[in-house]
């Protein structure tokens, strides 16, 4: 059994990794951005629950160890570049990047107890795919993917492994403006090679490897789910 912290673990990724994780026994802990917003199935199940804010000092109260810590907050902020007002660019970043930091550096002491731990973060494909209307969070998931990395070199003596997925776009409420009728999420689907977007479920099952011991050789990585997106033309 595993003690896992996930942020956001309540709706789309998030809550398909911890009701997944659950079903094999492991030991989940949510930090959500209110305790309200707990899913029903979810409710007496969770090891514990605590509210968490992105833009605010990380005060959570976490167990004395921890094997794996999942930072799911992400924003889909799209327009043109010359639309950006800087405070909305920050705030993404405040979502995106500053708030795992937080986290991160809230749970090390937890994590080194550990001796097998794994934190995974999320970037996404328009990190290293140009894509328009997706500067901000180009900007704020590159920072992730440089964290990621960094991260991974300066723990690994620690035997901490961290990566990062980054998907495509994936049909979780967060997307639910892009892909929320049949015509949006035909026309998405048809942009991907693979003819299709990606599932919360999908993303989930290699979040869940990457905090197994079957990917203990696995650190410093930022592994796409993108249905080729990035790779294929």
């Amino acid at each position: 059994m595993k003690k896992i912290l996930i942020i956001g673990g309540n709706s789309g990724i998030g809550e398909a990794l911890a009701t997944s994780l659950m079903a094999n026994g492991d030991e989940v802990h949510l930090a959500l951005r209110s305790v309200d917003e707990l899913s029903p199935q979810l409710i007496g199940n969770v090891a514990s629950v605590q509210s968490f804010q992105a833009e605010e000092e990380c005060a959570l109260d976490l167990p004395d160890s921890l094997d794996g810590v999942v930072y799911c907050p992400g924003t889909i902020n799209l327009k043109p570049f010359h639309r950006f007002t800087l405070s909305e660019m920050k705030k993404d970043m405040d979502v995106n990047v500053f708030g795992a930091v937080g986290v991160i550096q809230k749970a090390l002491p937890s994590l080194k107890k550990s001796g097998r731990a794994s934190v995974v973060l999320f970037s996404s494909v328009a990190a290293q795919t140009g894509l328009a209307m997706h500067g901000s969070i180009s900007l704020s998931k590159g920072a992730v993917e440089g964290l990621t990395v960094a991260l991974a070199a300066e723990l690994a003596p620690a035997k901490i492994r961290v990566n990062a997925v980054a998907p495509s776009l994936t049909d979780t409420p967060l997307a639910e403006f892009i892909v929320g009728s049949d015509t949006r999420k035909a026309a998405a689907s048809d942009r991907h090679p693979l003819k299709c977007i990606g599932t919360a479920k999908g993303a989930a099952k290699l979040v869940e490897y990457l905090l197994s011991d079957d990917s203990a050789f696995i650190t410093g990585q930022v592994m796409k789910v993108d249905g080729g997106l990035s790779s294929l033309r």
